[in-house]
């Protein structure tokens, strides 16, 4: 598994990679961990996991859910509350993924 912080502490170029890609995200669209690393062609969704639990805080981290369309654990009602917040589509407390998840287009 690759590294994800320098030795300095910093975000490694990877890391930082994921982090654009969550930057990206349009309001109201959301990506899976795996659709993250598919679009860029390296990583798996545990390694964007831990991208995002190591530095997701200054990026729109609730864009970036499991592929069911759930928030991580702990994350469901301020996740919910964003989503609500930017007119993400839901089916209940999930995201519709048909419906708001974003292709990087």
């Amino acid at each position: 598994m690759e590294q994800l912080t320098t030795t300095r502490g910093e975000p490694t170029p990877y890391a930082e990679r994921v982090l654009d890609v969550v930057e990206r995200i349009p309001p109201g669209k959301v990506m899976s961990y795996g659709d993250v690393a598919e679009f860029l062609g390296e990583g798996g969704p545990r390694q964007v996991g831990r991208v995002m639990a190591l530095w997701g805080g200054a990026v729109p981290w609730w864009r970036v859910i499991r592929a069911d369309g759930s928030a991580a654990d702990g994350l469901q009602s301020e996740c919910l509350a964003h989503w609500r917040e930017e007119s993400t589509p839901l089916r209940g407390t999930r995201v519709d993924m048909r419906k708001a998840r974003w292709d990087g287009v």
